[in-house]
């Protein structure tokens, strides 16, 4: 259930080939790929601009800030521009890597390393064995790429064409640069693939993490669908559940010359969790970060790769839990780093030296700071994102690395997104709201406004054609949280007559899903067919600090369901709301919202769809349930009250519960649970299982899915 948050690069071609990076602000998608947009800066005073032809084919233009003047241009992706030189008949698949210059590629082919280079007029194989390589990586001057291979970790040397084995210890149990499935699942996220190995800056080391399962618990899955044969197939995962061993980790890091790996020298027989560990620019140390098997204490070491020695340089503890970073940002300078923290119960920036000594406070806000987006550290100055007072809202700020001048450079209302030009003279801040489709705006660096670029088209307001998004905000009943929420009306709306209400939800700790942003004028399905659809955020979403957040401590479910009752209670008072038609749908943590709310909160909803959901936290893994709950043994009472089995007994409505037979994140043994205990409360439900399914799934399924989906609200909501 692990978020992750992803730093974009734009590539550019136009009359020549250069590369460039442009600072997105809003971490939340604005709007289509097939939408008028400022995609980046060709140089510090012309930024490249999307529009579309009469055949709506996308046309780039190179615009003059200062002028308004534009030229053609031709904007390229780094696999665009390295596919154009690529022999014929050969395609890059996705799995397949390209240099940070975009002028060479690894190229998977019949299991095998290619390596290409822009000017060779053939692939060159690397490899040529049965074992198939994974998760290549190109060091940072691009001469080298390092991979796993039955889990242990490779180098090939590009420039002298030899592969270097840098571990040889793996086994099933054991993983080299290669992360146990509770690590790739909760830490580094589904996007490293499980790749657990970082290069230095130099190129001459590698660090990884050496992972050992052999006392994690094993979950079988079995594999029923037809492709797998008349007597199925079993799939063994090592997968710690709440309470349970976990793998064992050290972090090393390997001389690519003489292929020894140094071990840092934390204590392998203390249960903890260690990952993201970041360089100093000139290679020579290697900070790790280090959480404790309670995450209420975060470390971060600076160790020595040369003896493995350390010292500590950062530490963070509360009452409750702490997190890694994944976005600290190191200065290319050697002067030190900069992270987010909940120090003051709200995300801001500290800047740290190596000697873990404060160099400067950057922020001070009662309002959440989202991310850092550049540092220049030419100007000492520092991009970042953050909500500002009003927490559905998203800003770009900037602030000197002094803590100094801090400048909130969007204005208004909504999200916005802002492109910094290269030397930050200029600044692009493309926005929207829920009341306004919005437009693309230029400033200068003092963020004084230019001029307006473009203008969105919002259409007028038609009842027949349109869907009517509103802002609301509700009091949770202790009078502590104005919960943020955005109710959609259906087509024709008439407040005269009685509509079913969908709550759509998500719901986990820190996961808000209310945002001031345009809703597009293209009613939904539910608005099409009669059903308003209601967005509700609860204190424990991210929109009020870690004030908020920390009533979930120990609590899963409990205070999540109090907070909805309350919105419920308040859509009651509504003349157009019938309250005997209250619905909620959602998938993993917004499947488990749904369970307990047609369990634990029967007497507020009605009915509910279930997707792939968590019906009780002793089934899930360690790493995120632990986080918020501790363990089963230490907290009996919590893990039974936030159980929808607990209150099976209390269903009265009705319940679609849907998973995928081979979901490795959440084991249907969740949904298995709770049928088991409806059937023994005489409890009448739906199920469909989804062979082959993970946690998600796409293609036919997935439409069969929907189109159940719709028939089951018709059906319960309509009588159709």
């Amino acid at each position: 259930m692990k978020h992750s948050h992803t730093l974009k690069s734009v590539f550019l071609l136009a009359l020549f080939t250069i590369i460039i990076s442009v600072t997105s602000v809003s971490q939340m998608p604005m709007r289509g790929g097939n939408q008028v947009a400022v995609t980046g800066w060709l140089d510090d005073t012309h930024y490249l601009f999307r529009t579309f032809d009469s055949e709506k084919r996308p046309v780039i233009q190179s615009v003059d800030i200062k002028t308004g003047k534009s030229v053609a241009a031709t904007e390229k992706t780094p696999r665009e521009l390295i596919s154009q030189s690529l022999p014929s008949g050969i395609i890059l698949g996705m799995n397949d890597v390209v240099s940070t210059d975009s002028r060479s590629a690894i190229i998977i082919k019949d299991n095998d390393l290619f390596y290409f280079k822009t000017g060779d007029k053939e692939l060159r194989r690397l490899t040529n064995d049965k074992t198939p390589e994974v998760n290549s990586r190109f060091s940072p001057d691009g001469n080298k790429i390092a991979y796993t291979k039955n889990k242990d970790l490779y180098v090939y040397d590009l420039v002298n064409n030899k592969e270097i084995r840098l571990t040889t210890d793996a086994t099933d149990k054991v993983y080299n640069g290669y992360a146990s499935w509770v690590y790739y699942e909760e830490i580094l996220g589904r996007p490293s693939r499980y790749a657990a190995f970082w290069w230095s800056p130099d190129g001459n080391k590698i660090a990884y993490l050496r992972s050992d399962d052999t006392d994690v618990p094993v979950f079988t899955l079995n594999r029923l669908d037809e492709a797998d044969g008349v007597h199925g197939l079993i799939e063994a995962v090592p997968y710690p559940k709440a309470g349970d061993p976990n793998p064992k980790v050290k972090m090393g890091v390997a001389d690519v010359a003489t292929t020894k790996t140094t071990w840092i020298k934390t204590d392998y027989n203390v249960d903890q969790y260690i990952a993201w560990p970041f360089w100093t620019p000139g290679s020579k140390k290697l900070a790790v970060q280090i959480v404790n098997r309670d995450q209420n204490e975060l470390k971060i070491i600076l160790a020595d790769p040369a003896t493995g020695d350390y010292t500590d340089i950062y530490n963070e503890t509360r009452k409750t839990w702490v997190e890694f970073r994944e976005d600290i940002y190191v200065m290319n300078n050697g002067s030190g780093f900069i992270l987010r923290s909940y120090k003051n119960d709200w995300e801001n920036l500290y800047y740290f030296g190596w000697d873990g000594k404060l160099i400067s406070q950057l922020t001070n806000f009662s309002f959440r700071v989202n991310s850092i987006d550049r540092v220049d550290e030419d100007m000492k100055v520092v991009y970042f994102s953050a909500t500002g007072a009003e927490s559905t809202d998203m800003h770009g700020f900037r602030v000197g690395l002094d803590g100094k001048n801090l400048l909130q450079i969007t204005k208004g209302e909504g999200t916005h997104n802002l492109s910094i030009s290269p030397k930050g003279t200029y600044f692009i801040d493309t926005w929207n709201s829920i009341s306004n489709a919005g437009s693309i705006v230029a400033y200068d660096k003092k963020g004084r406004q230019l001029k307006e670029i473009h203008k969105f088209d919002e259409p007028e307001f038609d009842p027949a054609k349109h869907a009517k998004a509103e802002f609301v905000r509700i009091m949770t009943s202790d009078g502590l949280f104005n919960m943020p929420a955005i109710i959609t009306y259906p087509l024709d709306f008439d407040p005269s007559k009685k509509y079913p209400v969908i709550f759509t939800i998500y719901g986990g700790p820190d996961s808000k899903n209310v945002y001031n942003r345009w809703q597009g004028s293209t009613p939904s399905w539910y608005a099409q067919n009669g059903i308003i659809t209601f967005t509700v955020d609860h204190r424990a979403s991210g929109q009020f600090g870690k004030k908020g957040l920390d009533y979930m401590y120990r609590c899963l479910g409990k205070w999540e369901i109090l907070d909805y009752a309350d919105a419920v209670k308040w859509l009651r008072q509504k003349s157009f709301v019938d309250d005997t038609r209250m619905g909620m749908t959602g998938g993993s943590y917004g499947g488990y919202m749904t369970c307990l709310a047609l369990t634990k909160g029967a007497d507020y909803w009605t009915h509910g769809i279930a997707n792939h959901s968590v019906t009780d936290y002793r089934l899930y893994d360690n790493i995120y349930t632990e986080r918020f709950m501790d363990t089963p043994q230490d907290n009996p009472d919590g893990y039974k009250d936030g159980s929808a089995l607990t209150f099976a007994k209390n269903y009265k409505g009705k319940l679609y519960i849907t998973h995928g037979d081979m979901d490795d994140n959440v084991h249907m043994q969740n949904s298995i649970y709770l049928i088991s205990k409806l059937q023994d409360e005489g409890k009448s439900f739906e199920f469909m299982i989804y062979p082959g399914g993970r946690h998600g799934w796409g293609g036919a399924k997935a439409m069969h899915m929907r189109n159940e989906a719709n028939k089951f609200w018709m059906k319960n909501f309509f009588g159709k």
